[in-house]
């Protein structure tokens, strides 16, 4: 395939979709032609806008021309010499860009279950963030959690909680149909409040204790000091929800008076590959949640809430920056295209 269609943004709030050379697939490599690939929202609107401040991480990592996206799904085209455990027509997931062909080492790629539907399997990578954030939580069995922002990875915190044998998972957000959506998937409680408003509730849900784990999955650097009062003494706070600007987060008394433990959770955090003690890679953590979508443990398909051809990627991403309270799961569905 001598070329792809690929997306960009080409400065802040400018979204084109241009066709570019298709990259040699190295012996260890594979050409896959893509079916589907999920918008991360909450990142790639922050990448669209700049929204955030310089000398951050992510004023690092999104220099424009910047290529978004990485979580999709397709078909492997073409092989490498020396990769052995796949083979042409084998459907995969894989953590690249939006685009209509992707080049990628064959080790980054994990082979898709013929029960597991393309709509699912695109959410692997952000499956992958939220496992590793219940993980770093270290839940025990009863406890209560409390979920701030119900977007995309709150869904999927959702799943996991109820999973990990949760008591109680509360959801706070201040958008009713995303509020239903939790609900629909494990959510016991849900709160329409802002998570400052939440700690009397939270205390009158739990007889007072407050939440054994707290989530702040809201990208909003101003939630955080309003998180940790609705955690219990010597509970967790999980930061998630990666903020444009982190300078403007702040930590409150909380943590020196009642030990509330402040953890954070990124996708870069798991290792690259498994060793002796750590076993979690991406590739098992996607494997797993392949294993509970199989098992129907794991509800996605029903949280996509719009799909676009990705000619018209400036439309899909002019609803996400003007209200994404209706949005949920936004996939490109690469198929559309002649």
């Amino acid at each position: 395939m001598d070329s792809s269609l690929n997306i960009y943004f080409l400065a802040k709030d400018t979204v084109a979709v241009q066709r570019n050379p298709v990259s040699e697939v190295s012996p260890d490599g594979i050409l896959v032609q893509l079916q589907s690939s999920l918008i991360s929202t909450g990142t790639e609107c922050i990448c669209l806008q700049r929204n955030f401040a310089p000398g951050t991480h992510w004023d690092q990592w999104v220099k424009y021309p910047f290529q978004p996206g990485y979580s999709a799904v397709g078909v492997v085209a073409e092989v490498g010499s020396a990769v052995t455990l796949l083979e042409v027509g084998d459907r995969v997931a894989l953590p690249a860009r939006h685009a209509q062909y992707a080049v990628t080492a064959a080790n980054r790629a994990v082979k898709i279950p013929e029960a597991v539907p393309d709509a699912a399997a695109a959410w692997f990578y952000l499956a992958c963030i939220a496992q590793n954030a219940v993980r770093r939580a270290e839940h025990r069995l009863g406890d209560d959690v409390v979920v701030i922002g119900a977007g995309i990875l709150g869904q999927l915190v959702v799943q996991y909680a109820r999973l990990l044998g949760a008591n109680r998972v509360i959801v706070i957000d201040t958008a009713p149909a995303r509020l239903a959506l939790a609900e629909t998937h494990g959510a016991t409680h849900t709160l329409n409040m802002l998570s400052g408003d939440a700690e009397e509730s939270i205390a009158s849900l739990t007889q007072g204790r407050l939440a054994d784990v707290v989530y702040d999955i809201t990208g909003n650097a101003a939630v955080l000091p309003t998180a940790f009062p609705l955690a219990r003494r010597f509970g967790k706070l999980l930061l998630l929800g990666d903020t444009g600007t982190p300078a403007d987060q702040r930590l409150t008394g909380d943590i020196i008076r009642r030990g509330v433990t402040l953890i954070g959770a990124h996708s870069s955090n798991p290792p690259p590959s498994a060793t002796d003690y750590a076993h979690w890679t991406h590739k098992h953590m996607t494997e797993l949640f392949f294993t509970y979508v199989t098992r129907g443990q794991m509800h996605v398909e029903d949280l996509v809430s719009h799909r676009y051809d990705p000619q018209n990627a400036a439309d899909a991403y002019a609803m996400l920056t003007e209200d994404r309270s209706h949005a949920m799961g936004v996939l490109f569905d690469w198929t559309l295209l002649a």
